[in-house]
């Protein structure tokens, strides 16, 4: 048995395809999408439109990721569409109007799929682990805080997106897997990830395949499609962790979240103040 899962494709139509070309090739019994497939860059209907091509066509699964939620959030009649937490949203409302505000597909999305392995064990795979969208699996985990994020019972094969760092280990017999992104890695290596899991010879298996794809591509769709313009200063931020393969968002918010929803700040001084370090 063979499993492609691919995570954090983050709108970014290039690597997307590159990945797609080599799974295929590989022949993979299941392909999984763990996960934000969309926001955080500029393509986010095409990277859905083609994710849910493939589900049809060829039997693709999809769970739901943070941000995922963050468009469909934009759906709710109470969210606000001006102000200083509209702007610091303004991304995701950008993608949410791109899939011309048409979050079906989105909420549709399970948060975890199971499935049966060869032997009667149990494949998992869900964003970022059992404990939530947003509560990921990194290189520096604990074995005491990977415990509760597998779930009970552990499965034997445990898959995850969501920090963009892709690892394998195993934890008391479980397989963990990080897939790694698609469209953003943040391990300073820009290249496309997925993983690869195996049953091979009586128990589990995983790699992690790294590609090149056409990156310029890539930086060109953040001004071709207007995004760059029209979806806030935090495009900046996300057009830089393109570049330089690591993460930038998080710690802005850290430092200038707070200021800026206090008016202390434009999103825009925090966001100069911030870039001037990168």
């Amino acid at each position: 048995m063979k499993i492609a899962v691919l995570s954090d494709i983050h709108g970014n139509y290039p690597a997307l395809l590159a990945v797609a070309e080599h799974v295929e090739a590989w022949r993979p019994d299941l392909v999984v999408v763990a996960g934000d497939t969309v926001n955080r860059g500029p393509r986010s209907a095409e990277c859905l439109a083609f994710v849910l091509a493939k589900g049809r066509e060829a039997g693709w699964q999809t769970v739901i990721g943070n941000h995922e939620e963050y468009v469909i959030a934009q759906s709710k009649p109470d969210h606000p569409t001006s102000g200083p937490l509209a702007e610091i949203q303004r991304a995701s409302r950008w993608t949410y109007e791109k899939l011309n505000r048409d979050v079906s597909a989105l909420e549709a999305m399970p948060f975890a799929l199971d499935r049966r392995g060869p032997s009667g064990d149990d494949v998992r795979i869900t964003h970022a682990s059992m404990l939530g969208t947003r509560d990921g699996i990194y290189p520096r985990t604990s074995d005491a805080e990977l415990v509760p994020k597998l779930g009970q019972p552990p499965p034997a094969v445990f898959c995850v997106g969501h920090t963009h760092q892709p690892l394998t280990r195993s934890l008391d017999g479980a397989l963990v897997v990080n897939a790694g992104s698609v469209g953003l890695p943040f391990d300073r290596d820009w290249r496309p990830s997925y993983a690869q899991v195996t049953w091979c010879r009586g128990h589990w298996q995983a790699c992690i395949v790294r590609l090149e794809y056409d990156r310029s591509q890539a930086e060109r769709d953040f001004y071709e499609t207007g995004f760059l313009d029209e979806g806030g200063p935090l495009a900046r931020l996300m057009l830089r962790e393109l570049q330089i393969a690591s993460g930038l968002i998080y710690s802005w918010s850290n430092e200038f979240e707070n200021p800026v929803l206090a008016g202390e700040l434009t999103m825009e001084q925090s966001v100069e103040r911030f870039l001037r370090r990168y």
